[in-house]
C-alpha cells in the first residue's frame, strides 16, 4: 500500500505543492501568522518528499547495476562454455578480437588468435556475406575433415570509431554434408545409347558379318558400361538404354566419353566407321524426368551431326565429342512426309511470313524466296521480314525487287507484327537460335511457327515450332527448301529468279560445291537448273567491289599462324559479314591451314567468323564464345570487349578443344 501511495503521489507532487503555495499566499493575506506556518509545512513537505524520492532511485541503481552484472556475467560465461565454436571479427579489418575455446579446436591453431586476421586462420572463408545483410553464409566452410556452415550477426563497437563488428556461430554439419553427398552421389542416372549411321554401317555387308559387326559394338558399349556396375538394356537393333550413378558421370565427363572413339574404330567390309550418339538425363525429380531428358538429348545429338555425348541437367546442355564428318542421312520419304506437312500449315492460314536471321545472307534470302514461291502456289498472301539495310546479299536483294511479283514482298519487323494474326504461319529459315532471328518479339507473338534450317541445334533452340524441319546433315537451307519443293510444285511454277537465288544460296554455303557437297545437293542443283536458273548470273550475285576485294586483301594480310595449322586474323577496322567470310574463306587456301578465324569490329562488337577443311570442329569451339554453326562454318559476336580479350579467348577455346581431342 505504501508502494501504491508513493507511486500515486510522484507524477502529482509538483501540482500539490504549487497548490500549497497559493493557499499559504491567499491565507498571508489574512492570517500572516498561519501562512508562514502553512509554508513551513509545504516546504518540510517538499524536502521530505524528494529525499525519499532519491533514496529510492539510488537503491533502484544498486539493483538494476547488480542484475546487469550478474546478466553480464552469465553472459561471458555462456559465451566461453558454450559447446558451438563462435569468433568475433572486426569487418573493417576482419581480424579476430574475440574468440572461445571450441574456435580454437576448430582451427588447429595456436591458442594466441588476437588481432589474427581470419584469412590467415581460414583461408577460404571471407566475410562479405555479411556486409551483403545476410546472416548465413553462402557456402559451407571445409576445415582438415570437418564441415561447417557459418551464421553471423553485426553489431557495433563502444570506441569512438563505431566500427562494425560480427559474431560468427559455426554449426558443424559434417554428418548432414556427407549424407547430402551420399545422397547426391548415388542419384540414378538415364542414359540412352544410338548406334546412329546404323543403315549405311550395315549397307551391303553379309549376314554373318553384320553378326560381326554388332558382336564387336556391343562389346565396346558393354565393357565401358561395365566399369560402374549399371544396368544396360539393348531394347531395339540400334539402341541401348543405360542406367548408373551419379558418382561415375564426372568420370566419363573427364574422359570425354571413351566409348565414343572405341566405337569409331569400328569399320564395315564397305569402308563406313560406326558412330555413336549418347543422350544423358539426370537431376529430374523422377525416373521418368529424367528419360524424358535423356530422349531430349539424343535428339539434340543427332540434330547436331551424332558422333557425339550430350548430357542434359536441369538447367542446361553439355556437350562432348563430335569430331566425325557429318554424312548425308536424311531419306526421299522423310522429305516428301515434310513437304505434305508444311503444305497443309501452307493452306490453313492466314497469309505467311518468312522471317531469317540477322544479317540475312544469300541462303538466308534464297531460302525465304522458295517459301514465297509455295505461298503463291498455294494462293496465300506472303511477306519476307527483313531489313534490307543490314544484310550481305544485298545484291541478291536487289535483283528480286525488279521482278513484279516481289515489288512490295519486303516488309519491316514493324509492319509484320500489325500483319499478323492467330492464323499467321511464320516460317523462320536459315535459323534456329531465338536470339538470332530477325525479330525476337515477331517469333514470341506468332502461334504457328515452321522452321526449316541446317545448322546444328545449339541448346538454346525454338522450342514452340509446329513444323520442324531441321537437318544439319544438309548442305544449306536453300537444299532442303529446293527438296521441299520438288513434291509440291513442278519447275515450270518456279521463276528464274527464284531458282537462281536458291542455287546461290547452295553456292555460297558449298563454297562452290567443294564443302559439305552430297548426292542431293547435286540433285536440288538440277532442279533448280531445269527450272530456269543462271549459272552465270549466279556468278554476278558473288562479285565484289574494288573496295571490297582491297578490304579482303587487308584482312589476310593481319593474319598469323598459331598452333602450326590455324589462321587467326584479327582486323582492327570495320568491315562486313561477307567480305569476312570471304577473307576466312581465302586462309584456307594457304598451304596447313587446316581452320581460320577471321576478327572484326562492328559497332560495339567484336564478330568472328570460322571456316574449316573438316579436321577441326569450329564450331565446338565458337560455342564456347556463345556462337554456333557447323562443323566447317561457324560464327560468333561478342559484346562489349576489346580486340584482345576476344582473342585471348578464342585462343583458350582453341586450345580446350584441340586438347580434348
Amino acid at each position: 500500500m505504501k508502494n501504491r501511495f508513493s507511486n500515486f503521489l510522484e507524477p502529482r507532487f509538483r501540482l500539490c505543492f504549487l497548490i500549497l503555495l497559493i493557499f499559504a499566499g491567499i491565507t498571508l493575506l489574512f492570517q500572516p501568522i498561519v501562512a508562514i506556518v502553512e509554508f513551513i509545512v509545504a516546504f518540510v513537505v517538499y524536502f521530505r518528499f524528494r529525499y525519499v524520492i532519491t533514496k529510492r532511485n539510488k537503491e533502484t541503481l544498486i539493483n538494476i547495476e547488480s542484475v546487469l552484472d550478474e546478466v553480464h556475467t552469465s553472459t561471458k560465461d555462456t559465451l566461453i562454455k558454450f559447446p558451438m565454436p563462435i569468433t568475433i571479427i572486426k569487418l573493417d579489418t576482419n581480424e579476430i578480437i574475440w574468440y572461445n575455446d571450441q574456435f580454437v579446436e576448430l582451427t588447429g591453431a595456436p591458442e594466441h588468435l588476437f588481432e589474427t586476421h581470419v584469412a590467415d586462420v581460414l583461408p577460404n572463408f571471407d566475410t562479405n556475406w555479411l556486409l551483403e545483410g545476410k546472416s548465413e553464409c553462402p557456402h559451407d566452410i571445409q576445415v582438415a575433415e570437418r564441415v561447417y556452415r557459418a551464421y553471423g550477426t553485426l553489431s557495433r563497437s563502444n570506441d569512438s570509431k563505431r566500427s562494425l563488428m560480427a559474431t560468427i556461430y559455426w554449426v558443424d554439419i559434417t554428418s548432414h554434408s556427407h549424407l547430402l553427398q551420399k545422397y547426391n552421389a548415388s542419384r540414378m542416372v538415364t542414359a540412352i545409347l544410338l548406334l546412329d549411321n546404323y543403315d549405311e554401317l550395315m549397307k551391303g555387308v553379309s549376314d554373318s558379318g553384320r553378326s560381326v559387326l554388332l558382336a564387336q559394338i556391343d562389346s565396346k558399349i558393354g565393357a565401358w558400361a561395365d566399369r560402374v556396375n549399371g544396368i544396360l538394356l539393348k531394347y531395339e537393333r540400334n539402341r541401348y538404354l543405360f542406367i548408373f550413378e551419379e558418382q561415375y558421370l564426372k568420370q566419363y565427363s573427364e574422359e570425354k566419353f571413351s566409348v565414343l572413339d572405341d566405337v569409331r574404330k569400328i569399320v564395315s567390309q564397305s569402308g563406313v566407321v560406326a558412330t555413336l550418339s549418347i543422350g544423358i538425363g539426370k537431376d529430374g525429380d523422377t525416373f521418368f524426368d529424367n528419360y524424358k531428358s535423356a530422349q531430349l538429348s539424343i535428339d539434340m545429338s543427332l540434330s547436331r551431326g551424332g558422333d557425339q555425348a550430350v548430357v542434359r541437367g536441369k538447367f542446361n546442355f553439355e556437350f562432348f565429342g563430335g569430331h566425325a564428318q557429318e554424312l548425308e542421312k536424311r531419306t526421299k520419304v522423310k522429305s516428301r512426309v515434310m513437304a505434305t506437312a508444311l503444305a497443309e500449315l501452307m493452306k490453313d492460314a492466314s497469309n505467311i511470313l518468312v522471317m531469317g536471321h540477322k544479317n540475312a545472307d544469300n541462303d538466308c534470302v534464297g531460302a525465304a524466296m522458295g517459301i514465297m514461291c509455295l505461298a503463291r502456289k498455294f494462293g496465300k498472301n506472303a511477306n519476307i521480314v527483313l531489313n534490307l539495310e543490314d544484310t550481305p546479299a544485298e545484291a541478291l536483294c536487289a535483283r528480286i525487287m525488279k521482278n513484279p511479283e516481289y515489288q512490295d514482298v519486303f516488309i519491316s519487323v514493324e509492319d509484320a507484327m500489325i500483319d499478323a494474326d492467330k492464323n499467321t504461319l511464320l516460317v523462320v529459315v536459315d535459323v534456329n537460335r531465338p536470339q538470332y532471328v530477325e525479330s525476337e518479339p515477331l517469333l514470341e507473338s506468332v502461334h504457328k511457327i515452321a522452321l526449316i534450317d541446317h545448322h546444328r541445334r545449339g541448346a538454346d533452340y525454338i522450342q514452340n515450332a509446329t513444323f520442324h524441319f531441321h537437318e544439319p546433315y544438309a548442305s544449306s537451307t536453300c537444299e532442303l527448301v529446293t527438296e521441299l519443293m520438288q513434291y509440291l510444285l513442278d519447275s515450270a511454277d518456279i521463276l528464274p529468279c527464284e531458282a537462281e537465288a536458291l542455287l546461290a544460296g547452295i553456292v555460297l554455303d558449298t563454297k562452290n560445291f567443294t564443302m559439305k557437297t552430297g548426292v542431293r545437293t547435286f540433285e536440288a542443283a538440277a532442279m533448280l537448273r531445269r527450272a530456269g536458273a543462271d549459272t552465270v548470273a549466279v556468278k554476278r550475285l558473288f562479285q565484289n567491289d574494288l573496295t571490297s576485294y582491297v578490304d579482303r586483301a587487308d584482312i589476310v594480310k593481319t593474319a598469323k599462324m598459331y598452333n602450326g595449322n590455324i589462321a587467326i586474323a584479327a582486323y582492327n577496322g570495320t568491315s562486313d559479314r561477307a567480305t569476312a567470310a570471304q577473307a576466312a574463306d581465302e586462309l584456307l587456301n594457304i598451304t596447313k591451314v587446316q581452320a581460320s578465324f577471321v576478327l572484326y569490329k562492328a559497332f560495339d562488337t567484336i564478330v568472328i567468323s570460322a571456316r574449316s577443311l573438316g579436321n577441326i570442329n569450329v564450331q565446338v569451339i565458337l560455342e564456347k564464345l556463345g556462337g554456333g554453326g557447323h562443323l566447317v562454318t561457324a560464327g560468333a559476336q561478342i559484346k562489349d570487349a576489346t580486340m584482345e580479350e576476344v582473342l585471348e579467348q578464342l585462343t583458350e577455346a582453341i586450345d580446350s578443344v584441340l586438347e580434348n581431342e
